[in-house]
């Protein structure tokens, strides 16, 4: 027996001592939420939230759009992407 055929043995057997493998998956329960109005998305970062500049998010959305007065603004996925979409044709500012 070579190297890789005593290895995939002893994987199968650890495998069959371990039990079987169901994993629970729990929903997500978000802590922040997405700052543009209308919107009730959760905008944690381990879903895919960002925070963007409140000058930048008011380019899009207006300042009656947001409902955060502070220098960052928390978005949830689907509105960073239309952020992202909406900013696609206009040039950088540090060029």
């Amino acid at each position: 027996m070579g190297f890789k055929s005593k290895a995939r043995k002893r994987r199968q057997v650890a495998a069959a001592a371990a039990g079987p493998e169901e994993k629970t998956v729990e929903e997500y329960v978000g802590e922040a939420k997405c700052d543009v109005a209308g919107c009730d998305n959760w905008a944690d970062k381990k879903i895919g939230g960002r925070k963007l500049a409140f000058d930048r998010a008011a380019d899009v959305w207006g300042e009656s759009g947001l409902n955060k007065d502070s220098r960052r603004v928390t978005v949830c996925k689907s509105c960073y992407r239309a952020w992202k979409k909406a900013k696609k044709d206009e040039p950088t500012e540090w060029t």
